[in-house]
């Protein structure tokens, strides 16, 4: 009796299942099965508890330097968040009016898209994808909207766009915002984040708990043109001045400078992604070539719910949806080579 009718109409987005029951294989929520950097580690040893009854730094200013040094850009056209998905979020109210054309994005895409937009009374306009998966950039330029975001590669399919196919997008619609959401651009290496010197419309945000190793620790970034990052702190400083606790800073600092670790980990996702995917093709799947750490696998004769269903009861996760157009497909999230073999192993049990 207390909600509000906000609270009580809105449909929250759903996580990826974090069950207890038993030990699974977990290849739904697309962690990466490698651990985070040395330095990182170390860093964590290293931090002195009596910091903790002091608030961290509100902008993060020194893991700003390290993720600018690192991007090549300066610390000024660099903001931190509580993970990629609270950088998202603020997007929203910064970038769009409750009065306006809206956001736009493909129709099948990250779902908390749609999530932010309502929650923000954001009118959003959804493009259908066009064949194969790949999104639809000639529908998407010729609505009426006040701005874009593109998940790049995409999720859940896993299908990337390259960067001067995405820079021919970006310089069509100079006066409108393109938020590029790259949580898995690090396999695919065609970041956006150079253009952000030549067009104010563009705004990159990633996060550390894909190919980083660092999703427990819950930080992500935006990289764009001062103004749009100051229209982030504005937002920011509206609904909490620390978001990003000090250990965050200090972990992700280390992280984000262990360029060689770091290669070496995407490398061997890389590897095991092609692996996985030919291992998939053999036995039938369709699976679109993926530039993330995930794969985006269907079978005809078998429906997504039944595959999901019936690894999970072999001890495997996968991830889900009860969707038009995502129901003949489960989305696979590339694990170590041994997890992969368990997954293939199954999957030839569930199909003979």
């Amino acid at each position: 009796m207390f909600l509000s009718e906000r609270a009580r109409a809105i449909a929250p987005y759903t996580a990826g299942e974090q069950p207890s029951d038993k030990r699974y294989v977990k290849l739904n929520t697309n962690e990466n099965p490698y651990p985070p950097s040395p330095l990182a580690a170390e860093a964590l040893k290293k931090f002195d508890a009596d910091r903790l009854r002091l608030y961290p730094r509100p902008d993060a200013d020194g893991l700003r330097a390290a993720i600018a040094k690192a991007e090549g850009v300066s610390p000024e056209n660099v903001f931190c968040g509580n993970g990629s998905d609270e950088v998202l979020a603020l997007c929203f109210p910064a970038f769009f009016d409750t009065d306006g054309k809206g956001a736009c994005f493909a129709e099948y895409t990250y779902s908390f898209y749609d999530v932010f937009a309502r929650f923000f009374s954001v009118p959003c306009v959804k493009i259908p994808m066009k064949e194969e998966f790949y999104l639809d950039f000639d529908r998407m330029g010729a609505c009426s909207c006040d701005g874009y975001l593109i998940a790049n590669p995409n999720a859940p399919t896993g299908v990337g766009v390259p960067r001067g196919e995405m820079e021919r997008f970006i310089s069509s619609v100079p006066d409108r915002i393109v938020i590029a959401d790259e949580a898995y651009m690090d396999f695919f290496g065609e970041s956006c984040v150079p253009l952000t010197a030549c067009y104010r419309n563009l705004l990159v945000v990633k996060t550390f708990s894909k190919s980083y190793s660092l999703a427990g620790i819950r930080c992500g970034y935006a990289v764009g043109d001062a103004a749009l990052i100051d229209g982030l702190f504005r937002m920011k400083d509206c609904f909490n001045s620390y978001p990003v606790d000090a250990v965050c800073q200090e972990v992700c600092g280390a992280a984000i400078a262990d360029a060689k670790y770091h290669a070496e980990t995407v490398s061997r996702v890389v590897a095991e992604r092609g692996r996985l995917r030919e291992a998939l093709l053999a036995l039938g799947f369709t699976v679109p070539e993926s530039r993330a750490n995930f794969l985006f696998a269907g079978r005809s004769r078998l429906s997504g719910a039944e595959i999901y269903r019936q690894l999970k009861d072999r001890g495997v996760l996968v991830r889900y949806w009860e969707k038009p157009f995502l129901r003949d497909f489960c989305r696979i999230t590339v694990g170590t080579r041994e997890q992969n073999d368990v997954l293939i192993a199954k999957l030839k049990e569930i199909l003979a």
